[in-house]
């Protein structure tokens, strides 16, 4: 299968990339650096100009090979760079919903359109207070409130015309992705220096997934032909903040005492951003994928947190 991924550089992409090639598939990266995709991934690897937004740069890729086509969207401005002032916000959104359009937009207007389509979003779609009553959360659980939930809303949404023309089309709700860096080297310095501790009152949910299983989950969903409609992309036991700062702690051989006030979140970060990323609670579980056979490789937080840290940092 020849397999487009918008957002291939990124950390997530990079593993994705690196499994597909392993597994057999032929990869295209449009980047809006190619020449940095290139050093990255080689010739194996046709990686092109793209601005985020041009579907006509989607459509050739497509157009230009005669494998069986697929395209996975992981194109997203970062949550966590910079405070969300008004043109952050504008960016977090604008990003998602113009390239999830350019993909619905590339696969209609191809002349061998793709046979699935995987577009990103995140359990942020279910709110960011939605399990402070240790509610469960699956795929069939609604839409919640806050900005980062109407941006997951928009996100799925943007893409959903093609679906009209019979093409699959799978939504991947992913939790915090942990592996040698990403999210988790934000997590490290201060365990390292003896003062980890748990974020606000420690006691909102985190559902985390294995970057392994994210992208075999991924691939899996590309390969099996019934697949549709939205998936939890999250480990089958999510944590609190607590317990999951407690294993990290213990893995790294450091105490996990010092806990950050949410005020003193909220006055760092801006209340919206503290509240709609750090403090926030999500118990997402992957109903559907165990229930339609994916096999986890990493079940439990704390061998997700070893395999993490003691493998070389990607940037």
């Amino acid at each position: 299968m020849y397999i487009v991924v918008t957002g291939g550089t990124g950390f997530i992409g990079r593993a994705l990339v690196a499994e597909l090639m392993e597994s057999g598939h032929s990869v295209a990266v449009p980047s809006r650096s190619p020449e940095s995709a290139r050093a990255l991934f080689g010739p194996r690897v046709d990686c092109v100009a793209w601005d985020g937004r041009d579907a006509a740069v989607l459509v050739r890729l497509l157009d230009n090979t005669q494998e069986e086509c697929a395209v996975v969207n992981l194109v997203g401005e970062g949550l966590a760079d910079g405070r969300w002032d008004a043109d952050k916000k504008k960016r977090i959104l604008e990003s998602r919903v113009h390239a999830a359009t350019a993909v619905n937009n590339a696969a209609m207007a191809a002349s061998r359109p793709p046979a699935v389509i995987i577009q990103g979003s995140a359990v942020g779609y279910y709110g960011s207070q939605a399990s402070r009553q240790d509610r469960i959360l699956d795929e069939a659980s609604p839409l919640g409130t806050g900005f980062l939930a109407q941006v997951c809303a928009a996100w799925e949404t943007a893409g959903t015309p093609v679906e009209a023309t019979g093409l699959r089309r799978v939504v991947i709700r992913t939790g915090l992705v942990i592996g040698p860096g990403g999210m988790l080297a934000k997590f490290l310095p201060p365990f390292r220096w003896f003062a980890g501790g748990p974020l606000g009152d420690g006691d909102q949910w985190l559902s985390w997934i294995h970057l392994s299983d994210m992208v075999r989950a991924i691939v899996w969903l590309l390969e099996n032909g019934k697949a549709s409609g939205a998936y939890n992309l999250s480990a089958p036991m999510p944590v609190t903040m607590r317990q999951f700062c407690k294993t990290l702690g213990r893995c790294l051989g450091r105490p996990s005492w010092l806990p950050v006030p949410s005020a003193v979140l909220r006055l760092m970060l801006g209340r919206e951003m503290a509240d709609e990323t750090v403090l926030a609670s999500q118990r997402a579980v992957p109903v559907r994928l165990l229930d339609e056979g994916y096999g986890f490789r990493v079940m439990e937080l704390e061998s997700a947190l070893v395999k993490s840290i003691r493998r070389p940092v990607i940037k």
